[in-house]
């Protein structure tokens, strides 16, 4: 099992801001998840993978995709304190879930 954060490249976050946002983003999806699912994942080791989102309508397109999917997922959006103005989207988590069914949907975007 894995989960897949997929963060903006387009918006120059600092290395801290991005920390950050994929932080909040893996915590939103693993909520978002079944009980099953959390405790699957949480025994598998909790793989994630960080890759590279062009802008804000990837990151809705591959959450449409995920949602398709039935895996859950998770759009962060910036709470505007630092770097960014309030309601940015900065990252979608995908997942947990099976590899598979993760790669379906992010599999063709390269790490970060």
């Amino acid at each position: 099992m894995k989960q897949a954060i997929v963060a903006r490249t387009d918006i120059g976050m600092g290395q801290g801001k991005l920390a950050a946002q994929v932080a909040h983003a893996s915590l939103s999806a693993y909520e978002d998840a079944d009980s099953r699912t959390r405790k699957a994942w949480k025994g598998s080791g909790q793989k994630k993978v960080v890759l590279k989102g062009s802008g804000e309508s990837e990151l809705f397109e591959l959450a449409d995709r995920a949602e398709s999917e039935r895996l859950p997922h998770a759009i962060i959006r910036d709470a505007g304190h630092t770097q960014l103005d309030s309601g940015t989207v900065t990252t979608l988590a995908v997942g947990p879930g099976e590899d598979e069914v993760v790669d379906r949907v992010t599999g063709h975007l390269s790490l970060f």
